[in-house]
């Protein structure tokens, strides 16, 4: 199946996100046709996608269309609604009972100023010694689910938690409120209770980490002066990058995919195919990281309740950050800004929300041949689709790698200040680690989730999974050296849940049944599991329950346009059983079929000092590698660079060891 690019068929991109005048277009339609009330907030408006078969066509005039979740305050319900923008009418309408939209941006700010206001509040901040309540911070931790009191058709509420800093710019984590919980009506604006659960001390340290209050002999750690003697390091590209954007279609050495973005998932890759021969081959038609889950191992009261969805409950693409060149993004940069509209419905825009670059990634082949000492080399590139969320103390980088041997990484990185909890000085948790006098960071994990709505060489695909076997000793295997893979087709949804094996080098084969290359094979790409680890929460833990999608690390669903997501629609004080668990139920066949795959993975942080004040960096990643996608090495037409002296890497050496004693010998 060849990929139908938009030049040839004489339209737009018609899954180019909306622009700030369609949402605005959007909004006004709704308001108008429905009379909503100053009540009414919008949660989202972002691009009503166009079915994959017109879009995989290349079907002209497609309506550009909006897809719209409303928040009615007033009325404690919430609403869908699809806008035809060109013909600026409500294509449809309807109540979503039962359910609770993602936390909106503005219920950040407003929600901490009405609890700052609250005498319950403040008067435990009094029993802690603190009287300026300006100098509190007070995060919306989600609600969750653990009873009937916590019905997502009742009432919108988070448990927010309370950290106090010595001055506005202070590290705002140092000083967690042990032991105080607020619960808080989000639909009107209110303190329903407070749990005080006793104080604990403030701890005595600042844990600043700019160079100018590092110094603060308070601080911990205390860095006297930053290191010298680090030169500078400058990557140009004098000719300008070698991709090129077009209304967010992108074309980069053999790649072609369009660039899309929604406020939950942030960055989606559409129609992503590679250029053989003169024609795109499609890979998959829609790639994005649809859900990460954190939860935590604490016990105590402060903590036993933390677990957020930050995607299905707050929105990456929402609290994505302006990305800045040379500290963000290094290199001859191109960025994209996400457009979305606030709770008014009011376009905003997140400039510099995407970044576009080349990398170089090392060598992507070479051979020395120590006979004729001619030496053939390549350096790889590789084209990096980027953008980095900020929720609350943490930040997330999502990183889309694409190489020119036809390979696709995906690697999150995980920064910024964990979530801390207090405790007296002189004790240590059980449940976490010191980091600090009087400061510990909580055991918890990340769990991300990829949806990789597969179309190898055309839209039909079956899915394998393939680990390595010994065989036993036998009269074919005399020296007990052979080893073969199995490969096991994954039939249906209940077989197509599995659980990782390092031990097994167990992978999954992604191919199409109906295509085979020139030496008689399928053609396939291969899911290549990176770290992973398993959740330590009890099967009946409500949070668990919430994000059973963590149960398995590689799930398989026949495509529907309706699942998106793997946690559900609504994830916002779900009791659970949403998202996969309910996809699954159907156990459709999955062969020669449209199949989506679902790569759930997580990362295991076990808090060190070293996390403290600010984390290094911390990587997990998985790759989609060609399997017989093509015939040889697709990287071989690369060309050879220079070796920064003006000439090029592929030569014939001299004075190799080597070469010198085998021609002496």
């Amino acid at each position: 199946m060849v990929l139908k690019q938009q030049e040839e068929v004489g339209v737009g991109n018609p899954l180019a996100p909306l622009t700030a005048e369609e949402i605005a277009a959007a909004v006004e339609t709704v308001r108008k046709e429905r009379g909503l009330k100053e009540s009414a907030k919008f949660v989202s408006v972002e691009l009503y996608e166009p079915s994959k078969e017109a879009v995989l066509a290349g079907t002209a005039g497609l309506p550009r269309e909006a897809f719209l979740v409303i928040r009615e305050r007033a009325e404690r319900a919430t609403y869908e609604a699809v806008v035809d923008i060109t013909a600026r009418t409500v294509v449809s309408w309807r109540q979503m009972h039962g359910v609770q939209p993602s936390v909106m941006l503005a219920e950040f700010f407003e929600s901490e100023e009405a609890i700052r206001n609250d005498p319950r509040w403040q008067e435990a901040m009094r029993k802690r010694g603190v009287s300026d309540f300006n100098l509190a911070i007070i995060d919306p931790w989600s609600a969750g689910y653990y009873g009937p009191d916590d019905d997502p058709g009742k009432s919108r509420l988070i448990r927010a938690l309370t950290w106090v800093r010595t001055d506005p710019h202070d590290n705002g984590y140092a000083r967690p409120v042990e032991g105080l919980i607020t619960l808080f009506d989000l639909d009107t604006m209110q303190v329903v209770d407070i749990e005080d659960h006793g104080v604990v001390p403030l701890p005595p340290t600042s844990g600043n980490y700019s160079p100018e209050t590092m110094r603060d002999p308070n601080n911990v750690p205390h860095v006297p002066a930053l290191r010298s003697g680090l030169k500078p390091l400058e990557i140009v590209q004098p000719e300008g990058p070698s991709f090129e954007i077009d209304n967010n279609e992108l074309r980069w050495q053999k790649w072609r995919l369009r660039i899309g973005w929604t406020p939950r998932e942030g960055l989606v890759l559409y129609t992503i195919g590679y250029e053989d021969n003169g024609r795109v081959r499609p890979i998959l038609y829609r790639a994005s990281i649809t859900d990460l889950f954190v939860p935590y191992g604490d016990p105590a009261p402060t903590h036993r309740r933390k677990n957020a969805f930050d995607a299905g409950e707050y929105g990456l693409g929402v609290l994505a950050s302006s990305l800045t060149l040379g500290c963000d993004c290094l290199g001859e940069i191109r960025y994209l800004d996400a457009v979305m509209a606030d709770s008014d419905g009011k376009p905003w825009t997140i400039q510099n929300a995407i970044c576009i670059h080349e990398e170089d990634a090392g060598i992507l082949w070479k051979h020395f041949n120590f006979r004729t000492e001619d030496s053939e080399v390549r350096r790889s590139r590789r084209l990096v689709l980027s953008f980095i969320a900020t929720v609350a103390n943490y930040e997330y980088g999502f990183y889309w790698n694409f190489y020119q041997d036809g390979m696709l990484e995906f690697e999150a990185k995980l920064t910024g200040i964990v979530s801390t909890g207090a405790l007296p000085q002189g004790q240590q948790p059980r449940h976490g680690t010191l980091v600090a006098p009087g400061l510990y960071g909580p055991h918890h994990q990340h769990y991300f989730c990829a949806r990789l709505d597969m179309m190898v060489d055309g839209p039909n695909n079956s899915v394998y999974e393939v680990e390595g076997q010994a065989e036993p000793p036998s009269e074919a295997n005399p020296l007990g050296n052979a080893w073969v893979d199995n490969e096991t087709l994954l039939a249906t949804e209940a077989v197509a849940q599995r659980k990782v094996s390092p031990l097994t080098a167990r992978s999954w084969k992604v191919l199409n049944p109906s295509v085979r290359n020139a030496l008689g094979q399928n053609v396939a790409y291969r899911l290549v599991p990176g770290d992973n680890v398993a959740p330590f929460l009890s099967p009946d833990s409500s949070a668990l329950k919430r994000a059973a999608f963590i149960t398995k690390h590689l799930w398989v669903t026949r495509y529907d346009p309706k699942e998106r997501f793997a946690s559900g629609d609504y994830t916002y004080q779900h009791p659970g059983g949403a998202g996969l668990p309910s996809y699954v139920q159907q156990n459709r066949d999955l062969v020669d079929t449209d199949v989506v795959v679902w790569y759930s993975f997580g990362s295991h942080h076990t808090v060190r000092p070293e996390d403290w004040p600010v984390m290094p960096v911390v990587k997990i990643s998985f790759h989609l590698k060609p399997f017989g996608f093509f015939v040889g090495n697709p990287a071989l037409d690369v060309p050879p660079s220079a070796n920064g002296h003006g000439a090029a890497c592929s030569h014939t050496s001299s004075g190799s060891v080597l070469s010198h004693e085998y021609r002496e010998s």
